[in-house]
């Protein structure tokens, strides 16, 4: 998942090695659902240490900040700090508990391969691991994202479900051309998701769970809005991609991802193809705002001043 440069971010950038569909055509695996052997006795020492230098920071920090869903999947899984986890042993654990099962993939894939994994129960991970140097700045998920960010999540069953009929649901938008509002759904619920636990809100989403630095951002900044979570105003509202995100929605229960499962979202489609689109810091009059955030952090990154 792409993690925002650091402030002192020079503008230099290094070569990287490019995988799956970003590193082009060419790089197709020969099996038409992109699935690959995970590789996993040719994981180095070194890419074994960056996996625990990322998974021991996020297990001290993430039990006082992600719901308890997250932190109870993360603890009943077979994930070890000092070793890249092998594929084989957490799906015996997924396929047991939820019926999910991870399968190996080079990298990003085609949005129908995406969906089509999905809607099967199988969720697809990259196999490759970050540069030590890339530990805080990501433009692709890897096995830590993919794994770590959202592999405990598919050990709770109503997220288990809700991800299964995205997929499903991505089959169809994509037929009907309406994948990018769609996107946004999965955007602001399985990567950048918040859920109200015991008063305040608390992690459930990828994108945040596996960042170092957005775990702290998302839950205690002052600098985002917290917003309650309404299906049409998110599928109408652009996000980032190149930082932290401006606004998140916060579900009062995961439960609710039961009901997004069952609604039949080509009136919706309908709707959305009139009417406004919202930027990712906007706050709407008819907004249910846990918090109201100050903007601070993206005002000093554009260079203003409050």
């Amino acid at each position: 998942m792409m993690e925002p440069r650091p402030a002192s971010y020079s503008g230099a950038e290094p070569v990287r090695t490019k995988h799956g569909l970003a590193a082009g055509d060419a790089a197709a695996p020969p099996s038409a659902d992109w699935t690959i052997d995970q590789g996993w006795s040719a994981y180095t020492e070194a890419e074994h240490a960056v996996w625990k230098t990322l998974f021991e920071r996020q297990t001290r920090l993430l039990p006082e900040l992600a719901c308890d869903a997250f932190v109870q999947g993360m603890r009943a899984l077979p994930l070890e700090p000092d070793r890249i986890p092998d594929f084989r042993r957490l799906s015996e654990v997924l396929m047991r508990k939820t019926g999910w099962q991870i399968v190996a993939v080079p990298g990003l894939v085609p949005d129908d391969v995406f969906f089509y994994h999905l809607a099967n129960r199988r969720f697809p991970s990259g196999n490759f691991i970050r540069k030590p140097d890339e530990l805080d700045y990501l433009e692709e998920p890897d096995v830590f994202h993919d794994v770590f960010g959202h592999v405990p999540m598919l050990m709770h069953p109503v997220m288990a479900d809700f991800i299964q009929a995205y997929g499903q649901g991505g089959l169809r938008a994509q037929s009907l051309g309406k994948l990018p509002q769609l996107a946004r759904l999965y955007w602001y619920t399985v990567e950048f998701g918040l859920v109200m636990q015991e008063g305040a809100p608390r992690i459930y989403g990828a994108g945040i769970a596996s960042s170092f630095t957005e775990s702290r951002f998302a839950v205690q900044s002052p600098s985002p809005n917290r917003i309650g979570f309404e299906l049409e105003r998110v599928m109408r509202t652009n996000y980032r991609i190149d930082d932290f995100q401006e606004s998140y929605f916060v579900l009062d229960s995961l439960d609710d991802l039961l009901h997004l499962a069952d609604v039949d979202f080509e009136p919706l489609y309908q709707r959305l193809g009139e009417g406004p689109e919202y930027a990712p810091g906007m706050v709407l009059p008819q907004d249910r705002v846990i918090q109201r955030g100050d903007g601070s952090y993206h005002a000093a990154r554009r260079g203003e001043n409050l």
